[in-house]
């Protein structure tokens, strides 16, 4: 985190009765799946409160419109990839695996399988189909995931290599637009490739003094 950064307020989420889980839950569903019928662009409200069984008053209780439901699906989705790939650290940590290379290497090929798993949602987030400046918040959240297991490479008190983060970032977002196009084999064996070439790459070794080159 940059030192001018403020850390995130924790916002206390708001109480939310069982029906209304459960309708928010049924809105989301139908969401996903009007999305990836017809997509983003052509998709209506009408329609997936059709689908879900719910009225136009309900979608409006939980939701501010359907750019509001594609940005919950894509939370959602964001935080099961999250819940993979720090399970996949913590479970290689307890077989002993220590090096930060390695770890990072596990973490995005956990990520890459996700998206293989969940390849028609992955497709939905991925296909250039969605609101006004999601391309952005996309590449925004996963630069700031990269950053995480880039963080792996370095101690507390060093600063980010922000070259190291653009092409892993980068990389990352290609690679993932790649997978996804592919059948679960073929895709399986590029996740496996791309996060193999990701272990070869290092941060750079910088000089306590900085007028000091580094050979």
């Amino acid at each position: 985190m940059d030192k001018t950064d403020k850390p995130e307020k924790l916002v206390k989420p708001a109480r939310v009765s069982p029906r209304g889980a459960a309708t928010r839950s049924a809105l989301l569903r139908a969401a996903a799946q009007v999305f990836h019928t017809v997509g983003f662009a052509k998709a209506g409200v009408s329609e997936v409160v059709s689908v879900a069984g719910a009225s136009v008053g309900s979608l409006y209780h939980h939701f501010s419109g359907k750019a509001d439901l594609f940005l919950a699906l894509y939370e959602e989705f964001q935080q099961r990839q999250q819940e993979r790939t720090h399970q996949a650290v913590v479970e290689a940590r307890a077989e002993g695996e220590s090096d930060p290379t390695r770890l990072m290497n596990i973490a995005a090929h956990a990520y890459l399988l996700g998206c293989i798993e969940e390849g028609d949602t992955t497709r939905l987030f991925f296909s250039g189909d969605g609101p006004p400046g999601f391309d952005y918040q996309l590449r925004s959240r996963l630069t700031r995931w990269t950053d995480r297991n880039v963080a792996l490479f370095r101690k507390a008190d060093e600063p980010v290599d922000e070259a190291l983060l653009i092409v892993v970032s980068g990389a990352m977002l290609l690679a993932v637009a790649e997978v996804v196009r592919r059948d679960d084999a073929e895709a399986r064996k590029l996740a496996d490739d791309i996060t193999g070439l990701l272990t070869q790459l290092e941060p750079r070794r910088r000089s306590a003094d900085p007028g000091t080159q580094v050979h």
